[in-house]
């Protein structure tokens, strides 16, 4: 995304089981096995996508008229095997509205506060070195909607610095103190609440109050909270298997280097933690934005909290105007008013999505490259915008 999300650390540019899973939100089924209106049009705008650079692409749209999946490319570069619609893909930063639905989820039962500080609940964590790092003036909704002004971690970690340490590290096992650790040696950016400024650390730190608070994992309560009640049956969330099991887009990155692109898809997740560790599939993804922004998930008074956003201008590059809540974008539609969003980058993996507020229309894409292909985040944001906007007038 056009924002320094779990990516590359040079870039700061800043996505009958179809049936059980809308019926489980709620939901009129519509047919899907006929071809549905506009699908010749969604076709071509993910083969624009593809052009741009990717190896392969694949969409889906879901709204009242139906669902559409389109795919380009292929999944795996060596085999020449096609994209199909069910391809599980890392879902890098996107992780984050999970993490976010789950801190909500606590406070929505009274465990947690979004006034809360870090050192209220990880005391001696956010501190050290004299360089101003202080948790006791971090609350928890500034690290979910990233205005601590704490150090981004990604952006002082040598495995995804370039090709060579990518495959020196790619299996190295991270724990959550290790890479809270990186940041604590940078001072903060700036004053927490001055400025919005995407961090990963404010995320690991996340995942570590869902573990303080509740004794289980952010995963363990992500799958207990999230996957489960939804049916997501090919969400996953990995400690430290590198693998992607199933059927599986591969992911291809060259770390900006004048050299052949590598295959990346192995990488042991806990260096994105709850960050950006998790696995899933564009189904599961429509399923859980739908099920999000139409209120079961969160209660109503949490809803909105995560939807109070605040200006966050690094986004303009790929999408001018948008703002940044509590793990959830908003980004304005061509058309009039706005969806939300968390787009996901990671070496090989480029996440976009798009949901309309009562999540009628949801839409979600998975590229593979490393979404900074000239052309590919526009391309990507023009996709989102005309498939949401698609029989608005304007």
């Amino acid at each position: 995304m056009a924002t320094k999300t779990f990516s590359r650390t040079t870039r700061h540019v800043v996505t009958t089981t179809l049936v059980a899973a809308l019926a489980a939100v709620g939901m009129a089924v519509p047919a899907v096995a006929a071809a549905q209106p506009g699908e010749g049009a969604f076709q071509r705008q993910v083969d624009a996508v593809q052009r741009t650079g990717t190896v392969g692409v694949l969409a889906r749209s879901t709204g009242p008229r139906g669902v559409q999946f389109a795919t380009a490319g292929v999944a795996d570069a060596e085999t020449k095997r096609k994209a199909r619609p069910g391809d599980k893909f890392r879902i890098a930063s996107a992780t984050k509205t999970y993490i976010s639905t789950v801190v909500l989820q606590l406070v929505g039962e009274g465990r947690l506060s979004l006034d809360d500080t870090v050192e209220d609940v990880l005391p001696g964590v956010v501190s050290g070195n004299g360089n101003g790092n202080d948790g006791s003036r971090i609350t928890v909704r500034q690290l979910l909607n990233h205005t601590s002004g704490l150090f981004n971690y990604t952006a002082d970690f040598p495995v995804l610095s370039g090709i060579d340490a990518y495959e020196a590290g790619r299996y190295t096992t991270w724990t959550d103190e290790q890479l809270v650790g990186i940041a604590m040696r940078h001072a903060p950016d700036f004053e927490p609440g001055a400025k919005w400024s995407y961090s990963n650390t404010n995320y690991t730190l996340a995942g570590m109050i869902i573990e303080k608070i509740t004794g289980r994992t952010w995963q363990q309560e992500v799958t207990k909270r999230v996957i489960r009640p939804l049916g997501l049956r090919d969400t996953l969330t990995p400690i430290t298997s590198a693998r992607i099991p199933g059927s599986h887009l591969k992911g291809y990155s060259a770390f900006g280097e004048s050299a052949p692109a590598i295959d990346v898809t192995a990488f042991n997740p806990s260096a994105a933690g709850a960050a950006g560790a998790m696995i899933s599939t564009a189904g599961d993804m429509t399923t859980f934005y739908q099920a999000l922004m139409s209120g079961r998930l969160l209660k109503p008074a949490q809803l909105t909290e995560m939807k109070k956003t605040v200006r966050a201008a690094e986004l303009d590059e790929a999408w001018p105007g948008a703002r940044y809540g509590l793990g959830l974008m908003e980004i304005p539609l061509t058309c009039g008013g706005s969806y939300f969003s968390h787009a996901g980058d990671l070496p090989g993996y480029a996440t976009r999505t798009g949901a309309t507020e009562d999540g009628r229309r949801v839409v979600v894409l998975e590229a593979t490259g490393d979404g900074s292909m000239p052309g590919s985040i526009h391309a990507t944001s023009d996709l989102i915008d005309k498939q949401l906007c698609a029989g608005r007038a304007k």
